[in-house]
């Protein structure tokens, strides 16, 4: 969000966990630095990073130097339509109230830091059936 905490964090190389607040700090101050005006692409010690803007939110996604840059800037944008499907208009109290849903949803979309699924209704699929399994049970 515009203060810099972060809601959804998903990494797929071992990191300590002070250095994955070093390194979240560190990149969400260079992002909330950067005017609208400026490319959503920075780098950052061997990652390139990936960022766009949804209203208060800002999604980041850290990559290798081998990566497209666009084609993660589509994932991202595949990532907030999904995940507005999901929750009829993401916010960030969404993703704070159901954490475990959004990385569900994340989950399904990527497998071990590779895009496996950017199909909406083939993400949302088996979140709905334990949705539905959830409210059978109650």
């Amino acid at each position: 969000n515009k203060q810099g905490q972060t809601r959804l964090a998903q990494y797929y190389d071992y990191m300590t966990i002070q250095e994955k607040c070093a390194v979240e700090g560190e990149i969400i101050r260079k992002c909330l630095a950067r005017t609208e005006n400026q490319c959503s692409f920075l780098e950052y010690r061997q990652f390139k990073c990936i960022y766009r803007r949804y209203a208060s939110l800002f999604f980041i996604v850290g990559v290798d130097g081998e990566q497209n840059e666009l084609s993660i800037l589509e994932f991202i944008h595949s990532l907030v339509e999904t995940l507005d499907k999901y929750f009829e208009n993401v916010c960030e109290l969404d993703i704070m109230f159901n954490i475990e849903r959004a990385h569900f949803i994340l989950d399904e979309m990527v497998m071990n830091g590779h895009i496996v699924e950017t199909n909406k209704k083939q993400i949302l699929r088996p979140i709905k059936l334990m949705d539905s399994h959830k409210d059978v049970a109650a």
